[in-house]
């Protein structure tokens, strides 16, 4: 299996930000009422979508529960900006524990003996974040600092006297490991990373690292590296042929590394390496990809989640049976970030499903009681007005089946609505079932979307997933043709009113399929997706550079395929494109820069076609302040209520030539 871990670092994992669902407890007014055939729901604006409070949970290679087991650490966007905050187990109040007003915060972890904790954040969406210690009081210390510095926690040590962090600080390209002392803060680097490994984990007791090594976007190879002894790291997983390794953890003990691989099979599977022996023997099996493995502390429980056909099945057994556990009964819907008490009484986990967003809540592991920390769904929605998920498939041009997510509007069985393909991020990606303020808010406004994994999607297997390999905007662009062919003979589908939306490598696709199959979509949304692949592939970020050549083998060398990035750039093709198109991009974005967006604008508005361009100052790829979402998803609906539900003509504007649109305030 591809390693989408790091080829999604390209455009795709942040594009999920763009559709998060926020809120806060205030209630908005809906905007109105619309009756689709015989049902009637209320349509609400995008400001109520988004002031649904988005949640999620402390880093899994830290403390989520605080020391005494009586409150769990989350980040939440209460206030429009995230920010770290202890929920009580008992219900109470959360305790806010940073007030940032201007760059999103992340929590990552309570410190082993007291209530200090561990953040994250960048500047403006620039991609370069930092740690930070905050200490009871308040007081916020930059454990991390300098320019174009990037850092990552990597976990404690097992007698809580250090912690772990990563940073590119000596050489941009490479991540470095340092152990911090838990009081005095000095730190010692314990791992050179001279030859640009991923580094993916460490022992608890410290004497290992485990590394991950790309070499192309199907072959790749884990290490070990033995901190005490020094010298060349292990080579864990020497193969011949294409084989894709990867890194789950240690287990508690550190007597074992449990590693992922794709060598028996489609889907990634989970095995374990006896660091001691060097034997290998077979973990977990499952028909689908296993995306993660954890333990409790003291390795009594053991989770892992399984992406079965884009929704998430999660197992928890006692470890040296593997046993179910059966004292808690979980509730149906998406449940992830699952992270045990110290005592490992309880767990806490994230709960969603299509019509709710992410909810905390802990179960008792004796007496199987459950309890629901937030309610984060805006009070002022009614659910019943949301729509379910449902998966589908349909054929491609060359009879591959393609699965996709669908949501369909109330009523539109007995009155056709509009339709809209949504492509993700990538290259390989996947679009997941699951509540997205975004596609609601479209689909309560009266659209269909289809959320379409084309070929090149992870999720379906490691064939699949590389069939778009060197054959971008072509196989994959036609994938999404025939998503807009299968849509049109839907019955509750307008099959005159179908346009396209993408965000990241989805924005290319967006843009790929106005240029190059200019007749199929009535409009595009294009959220900040590359035009120009052989600028964007000169310019990648130097921490990139661990995986470099797994991108370059999945997309193409620029230094020997320019010539194929060309042709397949939508901006050196955009005289094709004589639809309306909205831009949307932050300004802040080290993967797809700015210019990308600047220049597809000039040369579409150059077509005499409608071109409207929002640019958010203070965002980078993906966009976390909600005010910047909420203009955002407005601007889609908007921009669609204008060109779409009632489809532009060049014929209909002023002497027959189509009207450029004036540019939003938020690109000034």
């Amino acid at each position: 299996m591809k390693h989408t871990h790091l080829l999604n670092a390209l455009m795709g994992a942040a594009a999920s930000c763009a559709m998060l669902g926020a809120c806060t407890s205030e209630k908005v007014t809906p905007a109105g009422q619309s009756e689709t055939g015989t049902s009637t729901v209320e349509t609400y604006g995008a400001a109520a979508f988004f002031e649904t409070t988005s949640y999620g949970m402390a880093s899994s290679a830290g403390f989520a529960f605080s020391p005494d087991d009586d409150a769990i650490l989350v980040h939440s966007d209460e206030t429009g900006i995230f920010n770290a905050y202890a929920l009580p187990i008992d219900g109470s109040e959360p305790a806010t524990l940073t007030a940032s007003d201007t760059d999103s915060t992340f929590a990552l972890s309570y410190f082993p003996g007291d209530e200090r904790i561990l953040v994250t954040h960048d500047t403006g969406g620039d991609e370069l974040n930092h740690i930070y210690l905050v200490d009871e009081d308040g007081t916020s210390t930059d454990l991390t600092p300098g320019e174009e510095v990037k850092a990552s926690f990597a976990g404690w040590s097992d007698d809580a006297l250090s912690f772990y962090i990563t940073t590119n600080e000596r050489d941009a390209r490479f991540f470095d490991l340092y152990e911090y002392d838990t009081e005095s803060f000095q730190r010692e680097l314990v791992f050179q990373n001279d030859e640009g490994y991923t580094i993916a984990a460490v022992s608890g007791d410290g004497t290992d690292v485990a590394l991950v090594r790309e070499r192309t976007s199907a072959d790749s190879d884990v290490y070990l590296a033995d901190l005490e002894a020094g010298g060349a790291p292990v080579h864990v997983t020497p193969h011949e042929g294409n084989i894709a390794y990867g890194v789950y953890d240690f287990t508690p003990d550190g007597s074992q590394l449990v590693f992922s691989t794709d060598e028996f099979g489609e889907f990634s599977q989970a095995w374990t390496y006896d660091i001691a022996t060097g034997e290998k023997a077979e973990l977990i099996a499952e028909d689908w990809d296993v995306m993660y493995v954890l333990y409790s502390p003291s390795g009594d429980y053991r989770v892992h989640a399984i992406n079965e056909d884009a929704r998430t099945t999660l197992k928890i057994t006692e470890t040296a049976t593997g046993a179910p556990l059966t004292a808690i009964d979980l509730p149906a819907g998406d449940i992830g970030s699952v992270r045990f008490s110290r005592d490992e009484s309880r767990i806490a986990f994230m709960l969603s499903s299509d019509t709710s967003p992410n909810n905390a809540m802990v179960a008792d592991l004796e007496t199987g009681e459950i309890t629901q920390l937030t309610d984060a769904l805006n009070p002022a929605i009614d659910e019943e007005d949301l729509v379910d998920a449902q998966i589908v498939r349909y054929e491609s041009f060359d009879g591959l089946e393609i699965p996709g997510v669908l949501y369909v509007p109330h009523g539109a069985e007995e009155n056709p609505a509009p339709a809209l393909v949504w492509v993700h991020g990538g290259p390989g990606g996947q679009s997941r079932a699951g509540y997205s303020a975004t596609i609601q808010h479209l689909v309560n406004h009266g659209y269909v979307v289809l959320a379409a994994n084309n070929r090149g999607s992870s999720g379906y297997g490691k064939t699949f997933f590389h069939m778009d390999d060197r054959r971008h905007g072509d196989v994959d662009l036609q994938d999404i043709v025939y998503a807009e062919k299968w849509l049109a003979e839907q019955s509750y589908v307008d099959a005159e009113k179908i346009g396209i939306i993408g965000g990241s490598y989805g924005g290319y696709m967006v843009g790929a399929a106005l240029a190059f199959e200019p007749d199929v979509y009535k409009v595009g949304i294009n959220i900040f997706g590359v035009m120009n692949w052989v600028r964007t592939l000169e310019s990648i970020p130097p921490w990139w550079e661990s995986f470099r050549e797994a991108l370059f083998d999945e997309m193409g060398d620029p230094a020997t395929d320019a010539e194929r990035h060309r042709a397949i750039s939508p901006l050196f093709h955009a005289d094709n494109i004589r639809v309306p198109l909205l831009v949307v991009q932050g300004a802040n974005d080290p993967r797809v820069l700015q210019v990308e967006s600047d220049e597809i604008v000039e040369a579409v508005r150059a077509n005499g076609v409608p071109v409207e361009y929002v640019v958010f100052e203070d965002e980078g790829h993906g966009f976390s302040k909600r005010e910047n979402r909420i203009e955002a998803s407005e601007a889609y609906v908007t921009f669609l209520d204008q060109y779409l539900k009632t489809p532009w003509s060049p014929e209909g504007s002023p002497d027959g030539e189509g009207e450029a649109a004036e540019t939003s305030e938020s690109e000034e």
